[in-house]
C-alpha cells in the first residue's frame, strides 16, 4: 500500500512516501518542497500545485494522507493560510483519483509516540528510530509528513483486520445460499526513487 503523507505549508511543504506493510513499513522518499517566500500567496499556490503534480506523477501513490485542519483561537490566520495549501493538495490528489485520508493531529502523535501531545522533536526522533536514520529528519516538516503516512497505514491495517460479519443470501433457485466474496488489488510500487526533479528547492531524505 503506497501512501504519501503531506504536511502543508506556504514556505515548506513536507512530504513522505512509504510502502506500508504492517510489520515492516518501507521508506520510499521524504523531503520538503521549498516555496519562494518572496512570491505572493497565489503564486506560491501555483508553484505548490506544479511540484505536487511532479511528486504524484513520480510515485503514483494509492492514498494521500493529510492532517485535519485545526484552528487555535490564538492563531486563526495560520489556519486560514494552511487551508490554502491544503486545498491545493486535495485538488491535486482527487484530480488524479487518489484516495484522501485525514487525521487529527493528536491521533497522529498518539499512533507514533503513544502520546497525543508529543512535540516536534519527539516526532522527529520517533521517525528516526522507525527507519534507523543516521539523524532525525530535518526540517521537522518531513517527519510530520511521514508521521501522518504511518498513521494512515496503521489505521487502514487495523480496519482490515477487524472481523467482518458475512451473511448468507437466500438462493431463489432453491439452493442453500451463497457467501459473497470480496476481491481487491494492490497498487504498484515505483522502483525508481532517486530521479532528480528540476526544482532546485526540493530537498529529499533519500537523495544526496
Amino acid at each position: 500500500m503506497l501512501i504519501i503523507g503531506i504536511d502543508p505549508g506556504l514556505q515548506l511543504t513536507g512530504y513522505g512516501v512509504i510502502d506500508y506493510q504492517p510489520l515492516r513499513p518501507r521508506l520510499i522518499d521524504g523531503g520538503v518542497i521549498r516555496l519562494n517566500v518572496k512570491s505572493s500567496i497565489p503564486d506560491r499556490l501555483v508553484e505548490l500545485e506544479s511540484e505536487l503534480e511532479s511528486l504524484f506523477a513520480e510515485h503514483s501513490p494509492e492514498i494521500c494522507a493529510i492532517e485535519q485542519l485545526y484552528s487555535h483561537y490564538a492563531h486563526p490566520r495560520t489556519a486560514i493560510l494552511m487551508g490554502h495549501a491544503r486545498g491545493v493538495i486535495l485538488l491535486v490528489a482527487r484530480r488524479r483519483h487518489i484516495r484522501v485520508e485525514e487525521f487529527a493531529a493528536n491521533r497522529i502523535k498518539q499512533s507514533l509516540t503513544g502520546y497525543g501531545h508529543a512535540g516536534k522533536s519527539q516526532i522527529q526522533r520517533a521517525i528516526q528510530a522507525q527507519w534507523k536514520l543516521p539523524q532525525p529528519p530535518d526540517p521537522p516538516d518531513v517527519a510530520d509528513a511521514l508521521a501522518v503516512a504511518l498513521c494512515c497505514g496503521q489505521s487502514i491495517s487495523e480496519k482490515s483486520l477487524k472481523p467482518r460479519r458475512v451473511g448468507l443470501r437466500p438462493d431463489r433457485s432453491g439452493g442453500s445460499g451463497s457467501v459473497p466474496t470480496v476481491s481487491g488489488g494492490s497498487g504498484s510500487v515505483p522502483t525508481a526513487i532517486n530521479r532528480q526533479r528540476p526544482n532546485k528547492r526540493l530537498q529529499s531524505l533519500t537523495r544526496p
